[in-house]
């Protein structure tokens, strides 16, 4: 089994670690020390770690001036309860980075955020049928028409 610990530099890990905990549903609970934590899953798997900005040796993490914080990361979370997810959302923002639509490609709902430090975060349903409660169309937007097949004939 292998396992990635994806590690973000933060500025302040307690505040970050909340939000994600929150962001995410889980369980409260507190970070290993001022300078790391890690959000777990309610099975203990990791899923996403947090690293106070220039505490260690650590090269890219020396700095939140070394770059633009996000630059090309994505946090991608899959969750099995989107739509209690764009609540606490909600919640949490005050604007979305992207507004919740379904993903062409997933064929899922999602919704994209930025964190207290701007690192860009979607969340994604792990279920396509999630999320059917939470669309809703811009005003003036037509519906989409279905198209009728043609009837066979044999």
């Amino acid at each position: 089994m292998k396992r990635t610990w994806t590690i973000v530099g933060v500025k302040n890990v307690a505040a970050s670690f909340r939000w994600y905990q929150a962001l995410l549903g889980q369980r409260r609970t507190r970070p290993a020390h001022r300078e790391f934590g890690q959000v777990l899953d309610d099975d203990g798997t990791v899923l996403l770690c947090l690293h106070a900005w220039g505490v260690e040796d650590h090269p890219p993490l020396t700095s939140p001036d070394n770059g633009t914080p996000g630059n090309g990361l994505l946090l991608f979370f899959r969750v099995d309860d989107f739509d209690d997810a764009l609540k606490r959302a909600r919640a949490l923002v005050p604007r979305f980075a992207e507004a919740p639509q379904r993903n062409p490609n997933t064929r899922t709902m999602e919704f994209s955020v930025r964190d207290p430090d701007g690192y860009y975060v979607t969340i994604s349903a792990l279920d396509r049928g999630a999320g059917r409660s939470t669309t809703t169309r811009a005003r003036g937007v037509p519906r989409r028409r279905k198209r009728r097949r043609a009837a066979s004939v044999r």
